[in-house]
């Protein structure tokens, strides 16, 4: 989250919202990690959009949408087309896993 820490240091108020996986992350940046259900499996993160407005409060551990409540529920879940992202960067190594791996939010177990 080097980037994100820059533009705190500049003035601006972000935070990083993710149902990715991260490792070295510095805590300068508030985030939220490793969101389940993950958009992928149809969680509420796949309805958030560019210039929604979400409060992340990390003493109660709550993500909550500041809009339109029934608005956000009749979204449209987005389905990313990620074929074009399964080679590079190591990828290949990891194909058996991203293939097999269950729900973050059961444990990504491989069995």
């Amino acid at each position: 989250t080097p980037v994100l820490g820059v533009l705190q240091d500049r003035g601006f108020k972000v935070a990083l919202v993710t149902d990715g996986r991260m490792s070295g992350a510095s805590g300068k940046v508030p985030s939220a990690i490793h969101l389940t259900p993950e958009a992928l499996d149809g969680g509420p993160i796949a309805r958030i959009r560019d210039g929604d407005m979400i409060r992340l409060d990390a003493v109660t551990g709550r993500l909550d949408f500041l809009g339109d409540a029934g608005e956000f529920e009749v979204r449209a879940i987005v389905h990313p087309d990620l074929t074009g992202n399964q080679t590079g960067m190591g990828r290949e190594l990891f194909s058996a896993f991203r293939a097999n791996a269950g729900a973050a939010g059961d444990g990504a177990s491989l069995f």
